[in-house]
């Protein structure tokens, strides 16, 4: 059977330490409502004594949360202890943290105590917390730098005096995995009431350890973890609760742990403590970034497609989301873009799908990702009815800015003869029109011209609309192209090539 890891969420107190990182206290319960819904058992709602704000935002949570215990952070000082009690004591069930300093460096720079000093004060504030409320835990701050043999002597003395959770923190991510979890295993071993607390560690990410070294705390064991969503906290961060749960989820056959969290929950957090925050999400960040289920490669997409095993080892909907993503790009197979086709609901036979292929190929080589909407622009040119233009665009050239006059030079084919000129213009598209008319000779009124994106981001493509009057008759060209002078050049040139096909047919 399966022993239970408690998850410890600091997201509302270390993470919004992180500068630019300031919730109001609504944003603060918006939170700490999903992180109840994502059925974290311990959430510390902030450091009540720091601020007002901090102080009315864990009060504003103890009162609407219900099923998580409400943690409230104060340091080894009776009047931090008593105003962390006034913010929670309406809480379901209350949680005081106290912690003090225990390393050489902080004890002497920053406490200037003593190690007797720093343990006499350590078991008074339990003693304090303990006469408020039964659930305390005790943190000894940088415990991965203190000499292991007095951390063996506080925890002893604060279980007595009431501790039930202590907490040791690689607080300035300092410690390396097998190290850690040395500590960890010696501290199980050497304080004798050790069995009568919960161990807990709290590590920070300054090297990028901060969840191998919770992990490696699990397997000597520690038995809560204290993390926040996307990993957010001070300097470097905190390790991520999502990459702990999902690696305790998926590899349950190696760890035999397990955790109470909804992980459907997963996703849609992360993105709302991303957009509260404004700490964006980096693309590749395990399990919750942009690209943790997404494909490009065609040999990784072809497997995709047959099984998503074969590259996936947690399915998408497991953190709430509805599915993986195949990037459309130039890394691309024929089999993801035929699949994608699909969806969209475009069957092509084999000739139409391999001219659709080779342009989306044209395509990828100038757009990092390709969208749907590309697609069904592609789709609209390809599926047209085949029509002979009399006209094909070989190359245009056009110099322009905002000082100069803006000429273009056209190269067009007709019949295999190639036909060159140059025109200016009031602009840049102007210019190409009229070197356009002169090589074809047509004499048209341009009755409408317009452009607009058809996907996202600064390489989206654009759709050039082109309407031209003769006689009367109104003929319309329309291309797509990342390049929107290419774009209204080819629309021009598909109007002209209508009007001149209509007109020969007349004769």
């Amino acid at each position: 059977m399966s022993e239970k890891i408690f998850i410890f969420d600091t997201t509302l107190r270390d993470g919004e330490q992180c500068p630019g990182a300031s919730l109001n206290t609504n944003e603060k319960l918006e939170v700490a409502r999903y992180l109840e819904k994502m059925e974290v058992d311990v959430i510390e709602a902030g450091f009540p004594i720091s601020s007002p704000g901090d102080f009315e935002g864990v009060e504003t949570i103890a009162k609407n949360i219900k099923n998580s215990t409400i943690a409230g952070l104060c340091r080894a000082v009776e009047q931090d202890i008593k105003c962390a009690w006034d913010a929670i004591k309406l809480a379901r069930k209350p949680r005081i943290h106290t912690f003090i300093a225990t390393s050489p460096i902080h004890m002497k720079l920053k406490l200037e105590k003593s190690p007797q000093e720093v343990l006499e004060q350590a078991v008074q504030a339990v003693k304090i917390a303990k006469s408020y409320c039964p659930d305390i835990e005790f943190s000894a701050e940088d415990a991965s730098r203190s000499d292991p043999e007095f951390l063996y002597t506080i925890f002893e003395e604060v279980i007595r005096a009431g501790a039930t959770i202590i907490n040791i923190p690689d607080t300035v991510g300092y410690s390396q995995p097998t190290e850690f979890g040395h500590l960890i295993k010696d501290i199980k071993k050497n304080v004798p009431n050790i069995s009568q607390a919960v161990v807990s560690v709290h590590c920070h990410n300054d090297l990028g350890l901060a969840v191998a070294n919770s992990m490696e705390a699990i397997n000597n064991g520690a038995r809560q973890i204290e993390c926040t969503i996307n990993g957010i906290g001070e300097r470097a961060g905190n390790a991520s609760l999502e990459e702990i749960v999902m690696a305790l989820h998926t590899r349950e056959d190696f760890y035999n742990m397990t955790t109470n969290i909804n992980t459907r929950y997963i996703y849609p957090t992360s993105r709302l403590v991303s957009r509260l925050t404004g700490f964006v999400v980096q693309p590749n960040k395990a399990i919750v970034g942009r690209n943790a289920f997404a494909h490009e490669a065609g040999i990784h997409q072809a497997g995709i497609l047959k099984d998503a095993s074969t590259y996936e080892i947690m399915k998408p909907q497991t953190i709430g989301l509805e599915s993986n993503q195949l990037v459309l790009g130039k890394h691309s197979g024929r089999n993801a873009f035929k699949n994608r086709l699909s969806e969209l609901g475009y069957t092509l036979d084999k000739e139409k799908l391999n001219k659709s292929f080779e342009q989306f190929k044209q395509l990828a080589d100038k757009k990092k990702e390709i969208y749907s909407e590309d697609l069904v622009a592609l789709m609209s040119e390809v599926l047209v009815e085949d029509m002979k233009d009399i006209y094909e665009l070989r190359y245009f050239h056009i110099n322009t800015g905002n000082s100069i006059l803006p000429t273009a030079t056209v190269s067009l084919v007709k019949g295999g003869d190639i036909y060159e000129d140059a025109a200016c213009g009031d602009g840049p598209v102007d210019a190409v029109f009229n070197a356009i008319d002169r090589i074809t000779g047509v004499k048209v009124k341009l009755s409408d011209y317009y452009i607009k994106a058809l996907t996202r981001g600064k390489d989206a493509q654009g759709e050039a609309v082109v309407e031209i009057k003769d006689n009367g008759n109104s003929f319309v060209g329309r291309s797509i192209s990342t390049d929107t002078l290419e774009a209204s050049t080819k629309a021009y040139l598909k109007a002209i090539n209508k009007m001149l096909s209509r007109q020969l047919k007349c004769k």
